[in-house]
C-alpha cells in the first residue's frame, strides 16, 4: 500500500497558455496536499514507466502531439485505475488529432467565440462534493466551446449569449465535468488559471 499520494504532471506544448508556469503552479497545490509530485515534458515516461505507481496525471499540453503507443500507456493505465485530471486547453487541447485521448478525457476544445470575455458559471450538481457550497458566479476568461461525450456527469456549465457567434445562441455548455474511463476516474474543467491582470 502506497504511503503517499502521487501525481505526474505532463507539461508543454503551446506556449501561449505558458505550461511550464502552469505546471509550477499544480505542483506546488499537489504538494501542499500532500502528494509526491513528479513533473515532466517527455511523454516517453508513459511508456518507460510505471503509470501503475501514480494515483492521477495531470496534462497541461495544448496543440501538443502523442504517438500512438504513448496515448495507449496513458489510456490503459486510466482504464486499469489511474485518474486523469486538468484544465482548460492544458487537458481539453491536448492532442487534437488523437481521438483515443478524446474519448478518454471526454471532450475537446473547438473555438472560443470573443477569445477573453466576461461569462456565468452556473453550477448544475450541487450534491456532488467537488461543487458542493458552490454558487453560480462570473468569469473571465476564453469561454470554451466544446465537443462533449454525452456520458459525462456535468457538474457546471455555461450559456453562450450569441453577442460573439449568433449560430450558438443559448447553447448551454458544459464547463467542468466528471466521469469514469474503465476504473480510473477522469476530471476536467474548461476554466483556466487567472494571470491577476486578467481579474
Amino acid at each position: 500500500m502506497k504511503e503517499e499520494k502521487s501525481a505526474l504532471v505532463l507539461w508543454g506544448g503551446w506556449e501561449g497558455h505558458e505550461p511550464g508556469r502552469c505546471s509550477e503552479i499544480v505542483r506546488d497545490i499537489l504538494l501542499a496536499d500532500g502528494f509526491q509530485v513528479t513533473r515532466e515534458t517527455n511523454l516517453q515516461i508513459l511508456i518507460e514507466s510505471d503509470l501503475a505507481s501514480f494515483d492521477v496525471v495531470i496534462p497541461i499540453i495544448s496543440m501538443g502531439s502523442i504517438t500512438d503507443a504513448q496515448c495507449k500507456a496513458l489510456t490503459t493505465a486510466v482504464e486499469q485505475g489511474t485518474g486523469i485530471a486538468g484544465f482548460h486547453g492544458g487537458m481539453g487541447d491536448s492532442f487534437r488529432t488523437s481521438t483515443n485521448y478524446q474519448f478518454m478525457t471526454g471532450g475537446q476544445f473547438v473555438a472560443h467565440p470573443g477569445n477573453i470575455i466576461n461569462y456565468r458559471v452556473n453550477i448544475v450538481d450541487h450534491s456532488d462534493p467537488i461543487t458542493a457550497g458552490l454558487d453560480d458566479f462570473d468569469y473571465r476568461s476564453e469561454q470554451y466551446y466544446m465537443h462533449v461525450d454525452p456520458n459525462n456527469h456535468v457538474l457546471a456549465t455555461t450559456t453562450f449569449t450569441g453577442e460573439h457567434a449568433s449560430w450558438v445562441a443559448g447553447a448551454k455548455m458544459p464547463v467542468v465535468w466528471k466521469r469514469l474511463h474503465g476504473r480510473g476516474k477522469v476530471f476536467f474543467s474548461s476554466l483556466a488559471i487567472q494571470p491577476p491582470n486578467l481579474m
